[in-house]
C-alpha cells in the first residue's frame, strides 16, 4: 500500500517560519532544519504506525538536532501533518486543529 502525506495550511506555515527564522541566524542552521524536517517525513512514511500516540490519535516524531516535532495523523494510505510544533512551547495548541 502506498502511502500518502499532506501539510495541513497550518503545518507549511509554522515550517515555514521556523525555517525563516533559522535563516535569519544561519543559512546552514536553515538548510539543517529543513533537512531533518524530510528525514522525519521519511521516517514517517516507512512506518506511520511506529510513533508514540497522542491526543485524538495523533502521533509526533521528534525531529533530530532541534526542538520541534511533526504531529500527524494517520488513517488508511492517508497521512496528515497537522503541525510542525515546537517541543517545548506552547504545549498542545494544535489541539484544536482536529
Amino acid at each position: 500500500m502506498t502511502v500518502s502525506i499532506e501539510f495541513s495550511t497550518d503545518a507549511r506555515a509554522e515550517f515555514d517560519k521556523a525555517f525563516d527564522w533559522y535563516a535569519e541566524r544561519s543559512a546552514g542552521a536553515a538548510i539543517g532544519f529543513a533537512t531533518e524536517i524530510d528525514v522525519a517525513i521519511e521516517s514517517i512514511l516507512a512506518d506511520p504506525t511506529r510513533f508514540v500516540r497522542t491526543y485524538a490519535g495523533c502521533q509526533l516524531c521528534r525531529v533530530k538536532r532541534f526542538p520541534f516535532c511533526v504531529v500527524y495523523h494517520h488513517i488508511g494510505d492517508k497521512i496528515t501533518v497537522v503541525a510542525i510544533a515546537h517541543a517545548k512551547r506552547r504545549p498542545g495548541y494544535w489541539y484544536t486543529r482536529l
